[in-house]
């Protein structure tokens, strides 16, 4: 049995999160984290407003669904505690998941940080890698809901990762081009531009759209709920308790 414990369990992520752990014979969730939670148990599991409290608490998997603010701050504290993290938190940056990454070595705790969860964002992801080769041309456009507080979301920025390590560097556009309004042609990455789009109604969503002299080519990946990401949850506790080492990107697993 696998001892899960959920940050950001009020959350709508979190809170879905709870339904997949509690419904699945091989997990157990024995604690949940929020500091807006106003209750001390849920369904008889212990209910923590601080981490610090759970200093020496038995759990063997941290799943974190909280804001990107403090997402580094419990990654760090799951690893020194030795609560292997499966993150779905978004926003870090290079330099934060490096570090992480190291200090899982050192304590040798395997963990997972994921930008998508979902299966079909992870097959967009790599058949974009694989079409960048042909097509060097490429824009993204990653669409969510407008409670979504970082941008572009995680997703693009490891769709781009994954092109920029794929296509040889080209700037698009025209070389005279001018932006008449700030911010028209979407945040730059090596060239290619990155756009998002916050809108209620959507859940997570992105195109991955090249062109070519007489052709075009888009990849779309549509989540229209929050249980689509579940499996993939599900498969980053199971898979981080073999491992001795923090992976970025549940691609690493599948």
């Amino acid at each position: 049995m696998i001892k899960v414990i959920i940050a950001g369990f009020k959350g709508r992520m979190g809170a879905t999160a709870v339904e997949m752990v509690k419904n699945d014979a091989e997990l157990e969730l024995v604690a949940l984290l929020d500091p807006f939670a106003t209750e001390k148990t849920l369904a008889d599991v212990p209910v923590f407003r601080d981490k610090a409290d759970l200093i020496g608490f038995e759990a063997d998997v941290w799943v974190d669904f909280t804001t990107p603010s403090v997402a580094f701050a419990n990654t760090k504290f799951a690893l020194e505690q030795h609560f292997r993290p499966v993150v779905g938190t978004t926003g870090f940056t290079e330099s934060q998941i490096s570090e992480l990454i190291a200090l899982s070595k050192m304590e040798k705790i395997g963990g997972l940080i994921a930008p998508n969860f979902a299966i079909g964002a992870i097959l967009v992801m790599e058949f974009a890698q694989k079409a960048a080769k042909y097509f060097p041309d490429v824009e993204i456009i990653e669409l969510h809901h407008d409670k979504k507080k970082d941008a572009p979301s995680g997703t693009a920025i490891k769709t781009a990762e994954l092109i920029k390590a794929t296509r040889t560097y080209k700037k698009q556009g025209a070389t005279d081009e001018v932006e008449t309004i700030s911010g028209a042609r979407g945040a730059e990455f090596d060239g290619m531009r990155i756009h998002s789009v916050r809108l209620p109604g959507l859940v997570a969503h992105q195109e991955v759209v090249f062109g070519a002299n007489g052709e075009g080519l888009t990849l779309r990946h549509d989540s229209y709920d929050r249980v689509s990401f579940m499996g993939g949850v599900n498969i980053g506790i199971k898979k981080v308790m073999t491992l001795d080492a923090l992976v970025y990107g549940l691609e690493q697993l599948l």
